[in-house]
């Protein structure tokens, strides 16, 4: 991927210019995707930390933490005030390829079930929604990789709902970054909730963090006739919720 590229797919992610120029000189110019990403997450500031709002919102995931009871009722304070409804639904991080693959029975590419869940979701309010897609989808259907209404991943990016993650080839053989690590870490920085029915086990056993925020934030769904079906209760009994601040039924 060129330096361009790369700028670009890292910006969207929410990393600052900065930050993407202080890893690749670190790095060099030619370093993988991944390994750029890892760096980033070690050491880059936080996406979005650089348009912080005039009233800071202090929200810890799950637990209060370090701070004290006051502090975490401060926080849930300034969120009921300052937050409209749209605003305290959580950002969803959708698993592109998981439901795809589901709505098809495993054997086609269905870009119509990606469809069907960012309709779900937006039904519902939610401003902000993220759909990971390997880039060679974007190419022609192949016997042994069929794809179903290719045209919807089109519209998607088009409306900057749909990120593809990258992917090359070396020697006529297709390489591709890990995009189930995009996934969980986005979802992650954004406090948000992944949607997808893969537990993600390699990524849990790399970082701790990660491992809880997968295990009180993955919201598993099905298809039952054409129709998306998210699996009912599975964040309201873990305390996650969809919304930032209270846990609830969702469907």
């Amino acid at each position: 991927m060129e330096r361009s590229s790369k700028m670009e797919f890292f910006q969207k992610l929410g990393y600052s210019r900065d930050d993407v120029v202080r890893v690749l000189g670190k790095l060099g110019e030619d370093a993988l995707v991944n390994d750029v990403l890892q760096e980033l997450i070690q050491t880059g500031s936080r996406p979005g930390a650089h348009e912080s709002s005039a009233v800071p919102l202090l929200v810890p995931r799950g637990s209060c933490g370090t701070l004290d009871s006051a502090h975490c009722g401060l926080a849930a304070e300034l969120e009921e005030e300052h937050g409209d409804p749209a605003s305290s639904l959580r950002p969803i991080v959708i698993d592109g390829s998981n439901v795809a693959m589901s709505h098809g029975n495993k054997e086609a590419f269905s870009c119509r079930g990606i469809q069907l869940a960012v309709d779900w979701f937006r039904d519902r309010g939610h401003a902000y929604i993220k759909v990971f897609v390997p880039s060679w989808r974007k190419d022609p259907p192949r016997s042994d990789t069929p794809i179903r209404e290719q045209h919807v991943l089109e519209e998607l990016e088009r409306q900057a709902v749909l990120v593809y993650t990258p992917s090359r080839k070396v020697n006529g053989k297709r390489v591709v970054c890990y995009d189930d690590r995009y996934i969980v870490k986005v979802a992650y920085e954004q406090d948000g909730v992944i949607v997808s029915n893969d537990n993600y086990r390699d990524l849990q056993s790399e970082n701790p963090e990660w491992k809880w925020f997968i295990e009180q934030r993955l919201l598993m769904f099905s298809f039952v006739n054409d129709r998306y079906v998210v699996a009912q209760g599975v964040l309201a009994w873990r305390g996650a919720g969809v919304t930032g601040r209270k846990p609830v039924q969702i469907a």
